[in-house]
């Protein structure tokens, strides 16, 4: 049933530090319906800040179809795109209840869990630690994100948390800077499960957290999912999905984690509707009827797990080959030297594009060659996946907590070996 009164679209600016627990009360509000929708904003950065109310309509009222009186709005949460232009997904009460239930059951089980937020709560992986604890009336543990992120802040904030279950979410990059700290993976390995998301983080980085204790979960999703919905490639119980091609194509998502759809864009492509089907069953259950169409292409594992292979929009067509940015960067991220790896490319006559590896060495005296990085990628991928080009940063631009801005390297690249 269709909104009857019009509800506004509040900005909601988001501080760092203990301040952030202010906004406990107007989030359960906001889950309880008994409040304004609200759009997190930044607080410490004033021009993301108005732009996200201006282009998202903050201090306006929902539009027919995004609001609905037996499941109100809560959320406007904007995405962090790959067009740079930011999207605002709509999600509901219900959506949100259902993704935080789903989370911690798959967590935490039943038991009670204090979280650690250490990450900027106007994204959602940050908000979903504020929202949980809204909902559970509990509090959570508190990382200033103002300043950047090292091991001794996070171990000073693990070890002010109180003593039984805990969970904390990160990127990968926060994941990179405490593997080389023993004190600082001795107090990851004291929680229950850590999230890991918003990029994927290397087969290696991933293994070494494990063999030094700790309970490493990786999380795929996004804002218009109410953040991750499938952890360790394994659907949530309030998602599920399924892969155009079986081998290797788009991924759609379905389940009452999905977002009604985004702001000021009625009709949106992304957002179906999908009928219930008898053989999409699961736990005897038929699908809800919102399905949301990624840009991701993924392939299913034996087990039945869902591999993100890459984006479409990421593809990169060299002598006719469609190349996945992603597979390459996870053969190469296991070369010696090499911390970090984005590939891209560039215009070439006679391939059409070539690839380029960018590279963010482990130490600028003995960084990777190209010759190390092609035969690598060779060997496992095929020459058609060797870069053609090397090119050494100090670190990657980024739009979004742990996400690479691919669009930044490609024009670094373009300027830089033209």
């Amino acid at each position: 049933m269709a909104n009857k009164t019009s509800r506004t679209l509040q900005a909601l600016p988001v501080p760092t530090g203990p301040a952030v627990l202010g906004l406990l009360e107007p989030l359960a509000a906001a889950l309880a319906g008994t409040g304004p929708a609200l759009l997190p904003v930044p607080s410490g950065n004033p021009a993301l800040a108005d732009t996200l109310c201006q282009t998202l309509r903050a201090g306006e009222a929902l539009d027919a179809g995004e609001d609905d009186d037996s499941d109100p709005t809560a959320l406007v949460i904007a995405t962090s795109g790959s067009s740079g232009i930011p999207k605002g997904a709509l999600l509901s009460t219900g959506a949100l209840s259902a993704s935080a239930t789903a989370a911690h059951s798959r967590l935490a089980g039943d038991k009670p869990a204090t979280w650690l937020l250490a990450l900027p709560a106007h994204h959602i992986a940050g908000m979903n630690v504020l929202l949980r604890a809204a909902r559970d009336g509990a509090e959570p543990c508190i990382l200033d994100t103002a300043t950047s992120f090292t091991p001794g802040k996070f171990i000073a904030a693990v070890h002010a948390m109180p003593s039984g279950p805990r969970l904390v979410s990160l990127v990968p990059t926060q994941l990179q800077r405490l593997l080389p700290v023993p004190e600082a993976m001795a107090a990851l390995a004291t929680f229950t499960s850590v999230l890991v998301g918003g990029a994927a983080a290397t087969p290696g980085q991933l293994q070494q957290a494990r063999d030094a204790g700790a309970t490493i979960v990786t999380s795929y999703g996004m804002s218009e999912t109410c953040g991750g919905c499938l952890y360790d490639g394994l659907p949530l119980d309030s998602i599920d999905s399924w892969v155009d091609v079986p081998a290797g194509g788009r991924v759609w998502l379905f389940g009452p984690s999905v977002a009604r759809g985004y702001r000021g864009m009625p009709g949106h492509p992304a957002f179906t509707t999908r009928p219930p089907e008898p053989t999409c069953k699961r736990d005897g259950r038929a699908p809800a009827l919102r399905q949301f169409r990624t840009d991701d292409i993924a392939r299913r594992s034996l087990d039945g797990r869902v591999e993100i292979i890459g984006r479409i929009d990421d593809l990169i067509i060299t002598g006719g080959a469609k190349i996945a940015p992603i597979a390459v960067e996870a053969v190469l991220a296991a070369v010696p030297g090499v911390r970090d790896v984005v590939i891209t490319s560039i215009p070439d006559d006679e391939w059409g594009h070539v690839l380029v590896a960018v590279v963010v060495a482990n130490s600028h005296s003995q960084p990777p060659t190209l010759a190390s990085l092609r035969t690598a990628a060779s060997f496992v991928l095929g020459t058609v996946a060797a870069p053609k080009h090397l090119l050494l940063v100090d670190e990657f631009p980024t739009r979004g907590p742990g996400k690479h801005d691919r669009a930044a390297l490609a024009d670094l690249a373009a300027h830089t070996l033209k």
